[in-house]
């Protein structure tokens, strides 16, 4: 694999230098969507220019004193697009001091993106004449290589239009201040682990409400199942030893540059024990002047699901 790591640059104020977002993944993935968010965040957006362009793009539209921030979306169908050309120009625009690059891959399961293929009944640019599963298949062998070189990857197999901008939000909102954007979200082990997260948290060894018939239909959110919980003799060493490991990392990744963290916390159904210590950490972190988004993303879908929460 070749080495990827981004050029220092040279600027003693990264704030001044022009965000500039390289839109990229495989098709279905949600470019568009991509594009059209950060256009709403202020980015003025343009989608499949032939990259022979691109040098034009960037001087039109930096004119002035203040440069617009750009988002540039391309993929297998842009007319001059080959992927290693790519990595090399994202590799060049690191380099130079004006400028704060960063390269979007945007992907999702096989299945997903047949599925979106089969609804708008488009054929797959890789495979005009072929099912559309072999042109995924071959462009995701293409885009490999890219996907590896990216600084932000995100999966939208499972995102919702809102949670997918939210997440584009937290890595490339214009304006915000140094500190590492968060979200804490609450999700069910039986419906897979969130794509999207950095940390993990197993809370599944605490007592569960689930099986106190008053406490059952509620969530982690209700006083009552946040009391329950929150009396295991396990509940309250296990979060204060959750606030001194994540403290200490939140200084390091603001140092890092590292623009969004997403610390996910799941229970068996992901409605009760889940909930409430996704609750509490958000509650935490938020009196620690942190910018927090709190989700709990099977809350209700447990609910309905029935079993173990």
């Amino acid at each position: 694999m070749p080495d990827t790591t981004p050029a220092p640059t040279s600027s003693p104020d990264a704030s001044a230098r022009r965000p500039f977002v390289l839109v990229t993944g495989l098709s279905g993935a949600g470019r568009g969507t991509a594009l059209a968010a950060l256009e709403d965040m202020g980015y003025v957006a343009v989608d499949n220019v032939p990259l022979p362009l691109l040098g034009d793009l960037m001087r039109s539209t930096a004119a002035g004193e203040m440069a617009a921030p750009l988002a540039f979306g391309v993929d297998t169908r842009t007319f001059g697009f080959e992927p290693h050309d790519l990595v090399r120009r994202i590799r060049d625009l690191r380099t130079r001091p004006e400028l704060a690059p960063r390269l979007l891959f945007l992907d999702a399961d096989s299945d997903t993106l047949r599925r979106r293929y089969t609804e708008t009944r488009r054929p797959h640019p890789m495979a005009p004449d072929r099912p559309v599963i072999d042109g995924i298949a071959e462009e995701r062998r293409q885009l490999s290589w890219v996907r590896d070189s990216a600084d932000v990857v995100i999966d939208t197999s499972a995102l919702s239009p809102h949670e997918f901008k939210l997440l584009l939000a937290g890595h490339f909102a214009l304006g915000r201040g140094l500190a590492t954007r968060l979200s804490v979200m609450s999700f069910s082990f039986r419906r897979g682990l969130p794509r999207e997260a950095d940390l993990v948290f197993d809370v599944r060894f605490l007592k569960n409400p689930h099986y106190e018939p008053t406490l059952k239909p509620l969530t982690g959110r209700n006083p009552a199942v946040a009391a329950y919980v929150a009396s295991d003799p396990g509940y309250r060493p296990f979060v204060e030893s959750l606030k001194n490991l994540i403290g200490p990392l939140l200084p390091r990744f603001d140092a890092e540059g590292k623009s969004y963290l997403t610390i996910a916390v799941g229970c068996t159904g992901g409605r009760h024990r889940s909930v409430a210590i996704a609750e509490e950490l958000a509650g935490w972190l938020r009196e620690a002047g942190r910018s927090v988004t709190l989700s709990h993303r099977d809350a209700e879908a447990a609910g309905e699901a029935g079993g173990a929460a």
